[in-house]
């Protein structure tokens, strides 16, 4: 029901734009985040942007990446800027159901019950 894209190769201090869409169900009342994971590393949490608009990042993404979403679309973005090698990762959207999840609890993975396949993402020097 979510369906990531837009993973690819790029150098260091280059951009990519992820695109995650949702079907079969709206997600446009919902808390939607993003997460990723490294080769041999747990799954961590990346951003998350709330139904009503607002944003939240991780410290090590803040100020390099944003997070949108067109609830018209069913589709949510990660527009990641000034990429790193440490950004190296596949990359997930989440979504929760129709609900937003509470904000003390957003960085929780498993706050969200839904999820995509995942984008690679490989930053190179």
């Amino acid at each position: 029901q979510l369906q990531a894209c837009g993973g690819g190769l790029v150098q260091a201090g280059g951009s990519l734009r992820l695109s995650c869409a949702a079907s079969g169900r709206t997600f446009s009342r919902s808390t939607m985040g993003w997460f990723r994971q490294a080769p041999g590393k747990e799954r961590e949490f990346v951003a998350c942007i709330r139904w009503s608009g607002p944003t939240y990042y991780a410290d090590s993404v803040k100020g390099r990446f944003t997070m949108s979403r067109d609830n018209t679309k069913n589709t949510v973005y990660l527009q990641m800027d000034s990429l790193k090698p440490g950004d190296t990762a596949v990359y997930y959207c989440a979504g929760a159901g129709d609900r937003e999840i509470i904000l003390s609890n957003v960085r929780n993975s498993d706050a969200y019950e839904y999820w995509g396949q995942g984008t690679l993402v490989t930053v190179s020097s």
